[in-house]
């Protein structure tokens, strides 16, 4: 064999071997905040808009899937509230279909599994998903669940700020207060209809116990789309010790979020990418490599010194290199635990439809 030849050989074996090439890193943000006043033919996000995510920010931080998120604020719970809740879910739902489909078809696409993602990427086009922030915007009506799913939905967490007709939520531990010591009855329902269309079901607003109700009702894995630490930071909002492992019994994920108030609880300085890193690698060495991902909360209070919009993704990226997380770990971290998730929850949504 000839010497030019043997050293190639030699080089596509290693290439072929190495994390890298086995493992590509997909940069994947499960939690972005959205506002229907940017998704107009005069402002949206194919412009440099005045918020931290938009396309040209995607594009220069090289985020390859953005979660936008339909949030509703918490209401009353009569019909009038929940009439305009499901308003104002609609409205975001058609603003994200607006943007994938009007103006900006050119440059995205919405995924609604793994297998879209892939082949986004490969055409050369980010990716678009979208999760519900409070299912509150369903109203009673538990055929909103399938509605939902149609639009896109691939995940919904039941609370937001406040109790609702489903579930409690995380600020009763601030006011030592509950409405269902968890989950309703209603809310157990459509903790079954979200595992019959393969919906994720996200953890990160509900109080403990409701957390724990869901843990043992759910048929498929869990995930909490933007929670931090509590043993580094007690707040309500983050996930202790105890729900990590929750999380990892369940084969579920947490996407650590980069937002300050979450990570520390110092005044001054802000919240920088070592506090984001030092939530992640205690998350890591609780539950696993397998069990952890990353959030911005971008336009919804996130950001942070070194991660300020989407631009800075890359920053991230760099900082679990100095960590010392390998590419493969990284590549697990950054999306694919959270994918992994979505195709076990959508393949176990295909058994119960059959």
């Amino acid at each position: 064999m000839k010497k030019n030849t043997l050293l190639a050989l030699i080089l596509s074996i290693s290439i072929i071997g190495c994390d890298n090439a086995a493992d590509p890193i997909i940069t994947i943000d499960t939690h972005i905040d959205i506002n229907v006043e940017n998704f107009t033919d005069s402002l949206n996000y194919t412009m440099n808009t005045d918020t931290q995510f938009n396309l040209p920010n995607m594009m220069e931080g090289e985020l390859d899937v953005a979660w936008l998120v339909v949030y509703t604020a918490q209401g009353e719970l009569n019909e009038e509230g929940y009439k305009a809740a499901y308003e104002n879910a609609i409205s975001k739902f058609d603003a994200i279909d607006r943007l994938v489909n009007v103006y900006a078809p050119d440059q995205v696409e919405l995924a609604l599994s793994s297998q879209d993602v892939s082949r986004i990427l490969a055409e050369g086009k980010k990716v678009i998903m979208i999760g519900v922030e409070n299912a509150y915007s369903m109203g009673l009506d538990t055929s909103n669940v399938e509605e939902f799913w149609k639009k896109g939905a691939r995940y919904v967490s039941l609370t937001h700020n406040g109790h609702n007709q489903f579930s409690d939520s995380n600020t009763g531990e601030f006011d030592d207060t509950a409405l269902h010591n968890g989950l309703s009855d209603l809310g157990k329902e459509v903790i079954e209809l979200l595992n019959y269309y393969g919906i994720m079901i996200d953890i990160s607003h509900p109080s403990k116990e409701a957390i724990r109700q869901m843990t043992e009702l759910s048929k498929a894995p869990i995930i909490a789309s933007h929670s931090s630490a509590r043993a580094l930071r007690d707040h309500p909002r983050n996930v202790d010790d105890e729900q990590l492992n929750w999380i990892k019994e369940n084969g579920g994920v947490i996407q650590t979020t980069a937002l300050g108030f979450f990570l520390t609880d110092r005044e001054d300085p802000p919240a920088n990418m070592d506090d984001f890193m030092d939530h992640i690698d205690h998350m890591v060495e609780k539950i696993g490599i397998d069990h952890v991902g990353i959030s911005s909360d971008f336009d919804g209070g996130g950001g942070i010194v070194g991660w300020e919009d989407a631009s800075e993704t890359m920053n991230v990226t760099n900082a679990l290199r100095e960590r010392g997380y390998s590419e493969s770990e990284i590549a697990k971290l950054w999306g694919g635990n959270l994918l992994r998730v979505l195709d076990e929850v959508q393949e176990i949504a295909a058994k119960l439809q059959s």
